[in-house]
């Protein structure tokens, strides 16, 4: 997915502020479903981030037009990995690997076979 930075995106200097990079791969996950006409919310159920591991690796700067890469890792019950990756042309500029549950209502909810199918077909596999 292609996203350009925005100002608001960005600290005084113009280089893309650290936390608006989890935003960037939140963006490009939930428009993986709205790019199938689906929607990440699935049976009164929706996914919400347990774990990620991130690495910083160089900058993104206002104006710049950025791609986020998602591919899948592994389908667990009730569970998923994703690695996600923010690129500017070539160069890596973050990296994150990214555990994410069902929930519903609150508690883990187990993914059943037609849920995982559905990531299996919207995410790249690695």
């Amino acid at each position: 997915m292609q996203i350009r930075v925005y100002y608001e995106d960005t600290d005084a200097g113009g280089i893309v502020y650290h936390s608006n990079y989890l935003n960037f791969c939140e963006r490009a996950r939930s428009e993986y479903f709205f790019s199938k006409g689906l929607s990440p919310i699935i049976d009164d159920s929706h996914f919400v981030v347990r774990k990620m591991d991130c690495d910083f690796l160089n900058s993104a700067h206002f104006g710049d037009m950025i791609d986020v890469v998602t591919s899948i890792v592994q389908i667990k019950n009730s569970s998923f990995t994703l690695f996600q990756e923010i690129k500017k042309d070539d160069k890596v500029l973050f990296t994150a690997t990214v555990l994410l549950v069902l929930v519903k209502d609150g508690k883990v909810k187990r993914i059943d076979s037609s849920i995982k199918e559905l990531i299996n077909s919207i995410f790249i596999e690695l």
